[in-house]
């Protein structure tokens, strides 16, 4: 089978728990994804060899979202590091007929 590569920005969502809204909340849960690392991932669990290819800060923050592309399966060595933060977005999850929101905060991050 051949190797799919997949080039996009891995991102820290951060959300309120449950349906919450920004202003209700005083914790937030913390993902790391993004479209083009959800799709990477979709792939590894399929079976297909995955490849990601993004630029991370070099600190804890990106060491944590190479290590969750690595344990669910995506390689991870075409990853490399420079830049000064990860890109944020904040996801309020909407509820009944309240629509969902997203905040992103991307300025200066290390992909950019």
């Amino acid at each position: 089978m051949k190797k799919v590569v997949t080039f996009g920005e891995i991102m820290l969502r951060l959300a309120p728990p449950g349906f919450l809204r920004f202003s209700q909340t005083n914790s937030f849960d913390a993902v790391y994804g993004g479209g083009e690392a959800n799709v990477a991932v979709s792939l590894a669990n399929y079976g297909v060899p995955v490849d990601f290819v993004t630029r991370l800060p070099a600190n804890d923050i990106g060491q944590c979202a190479l290590m969750e592309m690595r344990k669910r399966g995506v390689g991870v060595d075409k990853i490399v590091f420079g830049g000064d933060r990860l890109g944020i977005y904040f996801l309020e999850t909407g509820a009944v007929s309240r629509g969902s929101k997203v905040v992103y905060d991307r300025a200066h991050s290390a992909m950019a």
